[in-house]
């Protein structure tokens, strides 16, 4: 393996593990929030904004991991 291929594979390894995360993160969030719109749907309009808010910032740690994956 020449240097070129370690570096593409490790550019890859890194957008995989820095999106599996907020991945992971994204999901829980969401889950929850359904769950606890179906315990109170009175809530939904107060749980949708803070769920909102909450993905976003998940997604800026994968945003993050391609930016760094970008300048290896």
């Amino acid at each position: 393996m020449d240097a070129e291929t370690i570096a593409i594979l490790i550019k890859g390894v890194t957008i995989a593990f820095g999106g599996l995360g907020p991945a992971i993160g994204i999901g829980m969030i969401g889950a929850k929030a359904m769950e606890g719109i179906g315990r109170n749907p009175e809530a939904a309009g107060k749980l949708f904004v803070p769920m909102l808010l909450g993905m976003a910032f998940a997604e800026a740690i994968a945003i993050y991991s391609l930016v760094v994956s970008f300048t290896l």
